[in-house]
């Protein structure tokens, strides 16, 4: 699989990427971790708008179901040390005006946030990384899992009169990663903490309750499903610990899951987290921000039975990675944080 590479822009501590899908095509955002701008581009790379100057503090964006021109994204999360003012706020475009934001709610230490559907509701779930914070480095408030079911009507909510918010799970250690599943058109959400691995299932109901299952109860910063080698299961694929510089694989056998292969090298703070088809291949990508600072594709041999590595790119420190396509055409964008680089890479399987 061939990458080519191509440098759209730079942003300083640049960090979060999302798809924005348009009428006039496909487009994606990129938003730092700092207090530094949030740009809008079209499917080749090319600059389209900015859509804020700051503040920044961006984990996580996405759109809202059935709107082409708004999506929920966090602010103010400067780093584990600094987000305790984090909130998730409310983009959106107007013709008079251009890109406006509001705050939706304020929840400190806000991480990582999705909206998901369940029986044709829409819910939002998000995460914060901790709870509470009394020094640096304090990890002794653990973070929390909230949920809500997210109007359709988003107009009378604002800073004064905020979204309200339920909590599902307290007590989940340095609560960082998250991923969405989609398995027969239901949305689920994979989240990752030093207790382990959840899976969180919306009910069906606007009142119903969440079910919460723990797939693996080992420290993970990160993890996604995905069936690589095709044989109808999905291996669960980790970065571990916290930061941490550790790529594990496993597979399900009867009722728990077994590690099946590890990375060789050494993923220092491994961060960036991607899992999907790219063409008729089951794909993952990683990327770490420490050592050689290296961007990754893991992929299944078939015919030898083994997983493969291939390096995209090295000394770039991808905080976030993703792979978009429209028409047949995909690409992968990556928020290289640590030279402040958004590169976009033309894909040809």
């Amino acid at each position: 699989m061939q990458f080519h590479k191509k440098v759209i822009s730079h942003l300083n501590k640049c960090y979060s990427i999302a798809p924005l899908k348009r009428k006039d095509g496909l487009c994606f955002l990129v938003a730092a971790e700092k207090c530094d701008p949030c740009y809008l581009f079209d499917r080749d790379g090319r600059l389209m708008d900015t859509v804020w100057d700051g503040p920044g503090g961006v984990m996580s964006m996405v759109q809202i179901p059935g709107r082409e021109d708004a999506f929920l994204a966090t602010r103010r999360f400067y780093s584990p040390n600094d987000s305790a003012d984090a909130s998730i706020v409310m983009a959106y475009e107007t013709k008079e005006h251009g890109w406006q934001t509001k705050t939706l709610c304020r929840l400190p230490f806000v991480h990582r946030f999705d909206i998901i559907s369940s029986g044709g509701i829409s819910f939002l779930i998000a995460c914060t990384l901790k709870s509470g914070h009394r020094s640096k480095d304090d990890w002794s408030s653990p973070g929390r899992v909230y949920a809500a079911v997210l109007p359709q009507d988003l107009d009378a909510y604002h800073e004064d009169h905020p979204l309200p918010l339920t909590l599902i799970q307290d007590h989940f250690l340095k609560n960082h990663g998250y991923f969405r599943i989609t398995e027969n058109g239901q949305e689920s959400s994979l989240i990752s903490c030093e207790n382990g691995v959840y899976h969180f299932i919306p009910p069906l109901q606007a009142d119903g309750t969440w079910t919460i299952k723990q797939l693996l109860a080992e420290p993970a910063s990160d993890a996604a499903l995905i069936d690589l080698d095709g044989d109808g299961e999905k291996e669960l694929v980790t970065l571990s610990p916290f930061h941490g510089d550790t790529i594990t694989f496993y597979h399900k056998s009867q009722d728990c899951w077994l590690p099946v292969y590890t990375y060789p090298g050494r993923a220092e703070f491994a961060h960036a987290l991607w899992a999907g088809m790219i063409g008729s291949t089951p794909a993952v990508i990683i990327g770490h921000r420490k050592g050689t600072r290296s961007l990754l594709l893991f992929t299944y041999d078939t015919d030898s039975h083994t997983y493969r590595h291939q390096i995209i790119d090295q000394n770039c420190g991808p905080a976030n990675a993703a792979v978009f396509g429209e028409d047949g055409k995909q690409f992968l964008v990556s928020a290289n944080r640590e030279i402040n680089e958004i590169a976009w890479y033309e894909i040809q399987p």
